[in-house]
């Protein structure tokens, strides 16, 4: 892996206090040494998507997101689901990003992508659908979703994690995109190993201390 491999995290909620952006935040917190989170936090000011607005007329905002994206070296899309599919902003970006033809930003970017909802399922519907778009654009997309269903009832009312396991699952998902994207070394991926097992030895250590 280079020195600073770069995740550029990409958040479908425009609710800066939305379930997805805590998760956004808590896998930038699990992330280990050498991994660097930048976020985009601004998909609500891109404007909608227009031909009549690209070549020279492309808005200097669409500019400086495809700038992002060309220089991590994966993006990590987190999504709520809003009526079965992702929210409007996310796929709109999307599109921008998916311009020009042929000389797309996403075009053989490693890809992962994570939802959460209060419902059921987890936003597996909205993982679905931007995974197809993603692979549609050109990205490399990680073959798995990471749901997290319930979502409320992960946090306290102080807004502080309760469930253990959602750290290991969130590295492990940094983990299978940092081995998608090519980046990461066979100490490197131990440590992420060693970190998930470490985690899960907490939480389990957490459920029988409840328990008694």
């Amino acid at each position: 892996m280079p020195e600073t491999f770069t995740v550029l995290g990409i958040v479908g909620s425009l609710k800066k206090t939305s379930f997805n952006w805590k998760l956004m935040r808590r896998a930038k917190a699990v992330a280990t040494e050498g991994i660097t989170f930048d976020v985009f936090a601004y998909l609500g000011v891109l404007p909608y998507f227009s031909e009549d607005r690209e070549g020279e007329r492309t808005p200097r905002m669409i500019q400086d997101f495809r700038q992002r994206i060309e220089s991590c070296d994966a993006i990590l899309v987190a999504t709520p689901e809003y009526n079965g599919s992702m929210p409007g902003v996310l796929k709109n970006a999307l599109d921008w990003a998916s311009r020009p033809p042929g000389e797309s930003v996403l075009d053989g970017k490693p890809a992962a992508v994570m939802g959460a909802s209060p419902g059921r399922y987890g936003a597996a519907r909205s993982q679905a659908d931007v995974r197809k778009v993603l692979t549609a654009i050109g990205a490399e997309v990680l073959d798995r979703e990471l749901s997290f269903p319930r979502v409320h009832e992960m946090f306290d009312d102080q807004d502080k994690l309760l469930d253990l396991e959602t750290g290991p699952r969130l590295a492990g998902h940094l983990a299978a995109l940092i081995e998608l994207a090519g980046g990461a070394t066979p100490a490197e991926e131990s440590e992420l190993a060693e970190y998930s097992r470490t985690c899960q030895q907490l939480a389990s250590d957490q459920r029988v201390a409840e328990a008694a």
